[in-house]
């Protein structure tokens, strides 16, 4: 018998309303970098395609009603809910958030990540998408 382990997640896909405004959020406020690659080709023709990166990892952008196959049963805007990890104290994160206008929902508060305690504070993205920034360390 085949034994599978996953070692790690590589990318996932958010579809989104508005690419640039979506680009220009998870830069600005995020400090995400944006990508382009070449990608599968639509009915149009269109082969260049988004992402965001950070770390090892990148977030892939579907355009709403244009996704690339292979894609989510049914793609929906703003039904993601992402948790970051930050090494940034998370009151400077505040007092970032509060810079770039963006309305913290909720926070500072204990939650538990993948390797233990947490402290977290929420946010939305322009889809709506539930963002969780996090520190494994002090606030």
């Amino acid at each position: 018998m085949l034994f599978m382990q996953i070692k790690s997640l590589d990318h996932l896909v958010l579809t989104v309303q508005d690419m640039q405004r979506t680009c220009d959020f998870y830069q600005r406020v995020l400090g995400m970098e944006v990508v382009t690659f070449g990608g599968d080709f639509l009915q149009d023709g269109k082969a260049e395609r988004c992402a965001l990166q950070f770390g090892n990892q990148k977030i892939n952008l579907h355009q709403q009603g244009q996704e690339f196959e292979s894609k989510a049963q049914h793609p929906t805007l703003g039904s993601a809910d992402l948790c970051f990890v930050t090494d940034v104290p998370l009151a400077q994160v505040i007092e970032h958030l509060q810079t770039c206008g963006v309305m913290i929902e909720a926070g500072i508060v204990p939650r538990t990540g993948a390797m233990g305690a947490i402290a977290s504070l929420y946010i939305r993205d322009p889809d709506g998408n539930s963002l969780e920034i996090s520190n494994y360390g002090v606030l």
